[in-house]
């Protein structure tokens, strides 16, 4: 089973310069816990906008870069199709991004938790658009913006629908 996982503004904002234009601590435990001792599946930009590998987890770094580089216990696959062949089938794993591999995985996913971040920023990367036809929307969990949380968000889940 593959999950894609994101946070995204109304206008489908990812982020920009390769980095994360808000910051919501409860959106990154909520990532952490459900992500943690899983395969994660990431564009090398995405993998390297983190400060070291995330703890826990098996990450597959997808490049065109032949002579990619990367920590141990890292694996580097040419393409979408062959970071989904590493994954073992019978577990949930999971498509962190960035905006190119959301594009290409979207078809391919068979759940989508979505962080709905209510705002509208400038990006250059975006999430791409859910068709209501293909995906249901199955729980959704609102939080308000608070001292920690400079915006309200809701926790969105869809699962891909039976065609």
């Amino acid at each position: 089973m593959f999950t894609i996982i994101a946070a995204a503004a109304e206008n489908n904002a990812l982020g920009k310069d390769n980095d994360l234009v808000w910051h919501l601590p409860n959106d990154f435990k909520r990532f952490k816990a459900l992500t943690t001792n899983h395969f994660i599946i990431m564009g090398r930009k995405t993998f390297e906008s983190f400060p070291k590998p995330l703890p826990n987890r098996i990450h597959i770094i997808i490049t065109r870069q032949k002579e990619y580089i990367v920590p141990e216990g890292c694996l580097v696959v040419s393409s979408l199709e062959k970071a989904m062949d590493l994954c073992p089938k019978e577990e949930e794993n999971f498509i962190i991004g960035g905006g190119q591999i959301y594009k290409q995985s979207i078809k391919l996913a068979n759940k989508i938790e979505l962080t709905r971040v209510h705002t509208t920023v400038e990006a250059d990367t975006f999430f791409p658009e859910i068709n209501e036809k293909e995906w249901k929307l199955t729980t959704s969990e609102f939080h308000p913006k608070d001292e920690k949380h400079k915006f309200d968000f809701t926790y969105l889940t869809y699962i891909r629908k039976d065609n």
